[in-house]
């Protein structure tokens, strides 16, 4: 299957042939970005133009197709997306479109202070079509890149915000590229229009795929919710079947799109980790904790109803480091759902190498499938060390918060040949990561799964 086939390889080959991928698809992006540039190879000399033009006019060209590459990077392409890890492609997308926007902006500003008969009247009664289509591209793109900076403060409910943007990113691309052709600097000659066009037509292709092909697959393998149990820390676990084809073939800590109560067409699908061992592909189980519009009514899912996952995605996971003599697991909260699969994996498997799990937590109450772990304890040679903020009275354990401290009191002194899989808020994350390097470990063996990056 496409999403695990790095998982198959031997270590040292899979680890060269990662970074080989990532170099060809870096390659080519920066192809997809330059290569429009190339209408900027002189033509028929205009009177007019000079310096500050031309920057202006390559500055117009590169923010577009940069723009442009976005539908791309959001497609979940999973060939090019796995040697970074999905969650590091979408932080790119997030940051790209910054300077994107940055660039597009900049091509309009210098056009406005140099040459602004060029861009003639605002007024769309009297400006031509194309112009008038620029302006209105770029107001949206502001718009889009703003709102989604924003979406959490302001509270837009996430699957609104999401079709909303989606049809509005289409649209200022489409009016975007409307504006290119219409006002041809530098596309004199035929074929940098038709560059351009080919351009088009291949983003266009891209969200034809995106809202159409791929949807159109997953409806034809759909799921059913064959059981539905709450954990602690308002946290509910769904057990799904496929209904009437193979099933699922993952890797312990890849992740599924989970689409319920709606169509695949519809847009409302929610990033979830698989929790369950990767040996079975016959099910799946996703461990979700209440926490925004859509977690807030799992817990009302029943038995029977339809389901759509889109899977697998992710390159956090043991297996991708089958070679280590040893694996510690850093979590805090719904973050244990990863970890989960991974040990359950291990468990299934019997594999005896050494383990470590620090799971932190708010209170004892809230900590999940604390029973279950206290099974797979006796069945693997896991070290489990809760972390509690507000411990009980008669509390023994760890309290606070993970430290460079508490790792030195637990870990061995072989910690540095140890690989570690760090999945939690973004806080605790941080703090992780730094801490184990101020006790050398090597920052490739660390592995963060990121927690916020839809």
């Amino acid at each position: 299957m496409d999403g695990t086939e790095p998982y198959r390889r031997e270590p040292r080959q899979a680890a060269s042939q990662t970074a080989r991928d990532a170099l060809l698809w870096l390659g080519i992006y920066l192809l997809a970005v330059t290569a429009p540039l190339f209408a900027l190879l002189p033509g028929a000399v205009l009177p007019g133009r000079g310096f500050v033009w031309d920057f202006a006019m390559a500055l117009g060209y590169a923010g577009m197709a940069m723009l442009g590459v976005q539908f791309v990077l959001t497609a979940r392409f999973k060939r090019a997306t796995a040697p970074f890890g999905i969650d590091i492609v979408y932080y790119f997308h997030r940051y790209l479109a910054l300077a994107a926007l940055g660039i597009v902006l900049a091509h309009y500003a210098l056009l406005r202070v140099h040459s602004p008969l060029a861009l003639g009247p605002v007024d769309p009664r009297e400006a031509t079509a194309h112009m008038t289509a620029g302006r209105i591209a770029l107001g949206l793109f502001v718009l889009l890149v703003v709102s989604s900076l924003a979406r959490r403060v302001l509270r837009f409910e996430y699957d609104l915000w999401r079709r909303v943007h989606a049809a509005l990113s289409t649209v200022a691309f489409a009016l975007a590229i409307w504006h290119l052709l219409g006002a041809a600097n530098y596309l004199e000659g035929g074929w940098k229009q038709g560059l351009w066009a080919v351009y088009g037509a291949f983003w266009l292709g891209v969200i034809g795929y995106v809202r159409l092909v791929r949807p159109g697959r997953l409806a034809r393998r759909p799921w059913r919710v064959v059981d539905i149990r709450p954990e602690r820390g308002q946290v509910h676990t769904l057990t799904l079947e496929p209904d009437d084809h193979e099933g699922l073939k993952f890797a312990p800590g890849q992740f599924a799109w989970l689409t319920l109560r709606a169509s695949p067409y519809a847009m409302r699908e929610h990033p979830f980790s698989i929790a369950s061992s990767a040996e079975r592909s016959d099910r799946i189980e996703l461990s979700i904790k209440s926490l925004g519009d859509f977690t807030s009514t799992v817990g009302t899912v029943r038995k029977g109803e339809v389901a759509w996952v889109d899977a697998p995605y992710g390159t956090f996971g043991v297996d991708l480091r089958p070679e280590a003599e040893g694996y510690v697991f850093i979590v805090g909260g719904i973050g244990i759902a990863p970890a989960l699969s991974m040990l359950r994996t291990l468990a299934d498997r019997a594999d005896q190498r050494p383990l470590w799990m620090f799971y932190g937590n708010r209170a004892w109450d809230r900590v999940a499938f604390r029973e279950e772990l206290e099974r797979l304890a006796q069945v693997l040679p896991l070290r489990l060390v809760h972390i509690l903020q507000e411990p009980p009275a008669d509390w023994e354990g760890e309290r606070g918060l993970i430290t460079e401290e508490l790792f030195e009191r637990h870990l061995p002194a072989t910690r540095a040949r140890l690989e570690y899989f760090v999945c939690g808020p973004t806080p605790m994350t941080h703090v992780a990561e730094i801490a184990l390097a101020h006790l050398g470990v090597p920052a490739e063996r660390v592995h963060s799964e990121i927690f916020d990056w839809v």
